[in-house]
């Protein structure tokens, strides 16, 4: 740093060990930092077996969409994703994840990625989807209330340790 001082000067030296450390700083900031992980989502209410076929049929049928892959057991849906930007000619590959609910009357999560496509294409997706499902099923049923829980009983008051009468918390004498 002293030779650097002396060959510099020192405005240059301090301007240049400053732009070192910035730089150092931004990328272990950009270097650490989580990878970007947007997804579009969307919770349907109408159960997993009608959500599953509304979207296959979706896909298939009136996007005109090939699908290269499907599995309901596990809740995934591959195919090729016809863009209407540029003439219909861009395909790209496009999945749907169906996420089943941990209780019976839960929702179903869908996750749908264009990786190669802007975010609006999977929007677009999504509500297509929940527009087709409320004019094929009629409006989503409603969850069932959940029971109030219920409250343990309040618990005995302590024995006395050494055989006399046990006072509680607020009793006077």
């Amino acid at each position: 740093m002293t030779r650097l001082m002396r060959a510099w000067g020192p405005t240059a030296a301090s301007a240049a060990l400053s732009t070192m450390l910035a730089c150092g700083a931004a990328s272990a900031i950009v270097l650490t930092g989580h990878p970007a992980a947007a997804e579009t989502a969307y919770e349907s209410a109408y159960g997993f077996d009608r959500t599953w076929n509304a979207a296959l049929r979706m896909v298939r049928v009136d996007m005109g969409c090939k699908v290269t892959e499907k599995d309901d057991q596990s809740g995934y849906l591959m195919f090729e994703y016809h863009s209407a930007e540029g003439g219909g000619k861009k395909v790209t590959s496009g999945s749907m994840e169906f996420i089943r609910p941990r209780d019976q009357d839960g929702a179903v999560r869908i996750v749908v990625q264009l990786p190669a496509m802007p975010r609006y294409h999977e929007q677009v997706m999504i509500d297509t989807l929940a527009r087709k499902m409320r004019a094929e099923y009629g409006e989503p049923p409603q969850a069932k209330p959940k029971p109030p829980p219920v409250e343990p009983a309040p618990a005995a008051p302590p024995a006395p340790r050494d055989g006399g009468v046990a006072v509680e918390a607020g009793d006077t004498f």
